[in-house]
């Protein structure tokens, strides 16, 4: 690790665990409590997030009808798919940037944990945080956090899948023409990554310790519920609102 990486992140997020542990002996709840916290923190973030990937799916019919009719000329493709941006005030990086912060988070995390449960590196302690005679990686007294967990990869999928499905686009209606042609293509798409981001997810999940696939299950479980309480304020994606035959309208 680097010495910006190591005082920026893992040194603070290594201290936070040791002084919540000196109240909280329950490495579990105590990452619980951490996910909590950074999702606060990213609340803004993440629902300008969501809110620009669901305008960005309503948004593909457009798309793709710019793409047709100016098929050939990528320079006015690009710049009426901008132009399209901006008249509906769509960021298409809007989506991006929550998960670009939370990566070196995540990364941080990691060693975090895995020095906790492993070799602990007690010289980075700040001076007004105890240090503990040991550090238990056993949760609830029943699941060891140092371990891989298989039990908690499925479940970080499982959230996962139903955050993917959440997303998607509907399947265009057979009178929406050549938009609704192009629709279909889009949910297509959108089911591939359906199967494959759970999968993905099971996979780094099992690989992972359990403590760090239960901070990633609670993490996108968080982001489930916030996804589903934006959806019901402003609609899912596949309601088809705004939305008809590839073209875009104003409630």
């Amino acid at each position: 690790m680097t010495a910006f990486f190591t005082t920026i992140l893992y040194q603070p997020i290594f201290n936070l665990f040791v002084f919540l542990y000196d109240f909280i002996p329950d490495m579990g709840i105590i990452i619980l409590i951490v996910t909590v916290a950074i999702k606060l923190a990213l609340h803004p973030l993440t629902t300008k997030s969501i809110k620009a990937q669901k305008d960005l799916q309503e948004m593909q019919p457009k798309l793709e009808a710019l793409k047709k009719e100016f098929k050939g000329d990528q320079q006015r493709i690009a710049q009426e798919t901008m132009k399209l941006y901006s008249e509906h005030k769509v960021n298409p990086l809007g989506s991006c940037l929550p998960m670009l912060i939370q990566l070196p988070v995540f990364f941080a995390l990691y060693y975090v944990l895995r020095g906790l449960f492993g070799e602990i590196r007690f010289d980075l302690l700040y001076s007004f945080v105890a240090r503990p005679e040991n550090i238990s990686p056993i949760s609830l007294g029943l699941f060891d956090l140092s371990q891989k967990s298989i039990v908690l990869a499925v479940l970080a999928a499982g959230t996962q899948f139903f955050q993917a499905r959440m997303m998607q686009s509907r399947k265009a209606p057979k009178e929406a023409g050549e938009g609704g042609k192009d629709e279909s293509m889009t949910s297509m798409m959108n089911k591939q990554m359906l199967y494959f981001l759970p999968i993905m997810t099971l996979f780094i999940g099992m690989s992972f310790p359990g403590g760090l696939t239960l901070y990633w299950f609670l993490s996108t479980l968080f982001m489930l519920l916030q996804q589903m309480w934006i959806f019901k304020k402003h609609g899912k994606p596949e309601d088809g609102k705004g939305v008809i035959e590839g073209k875009i309208i104003n409630n």
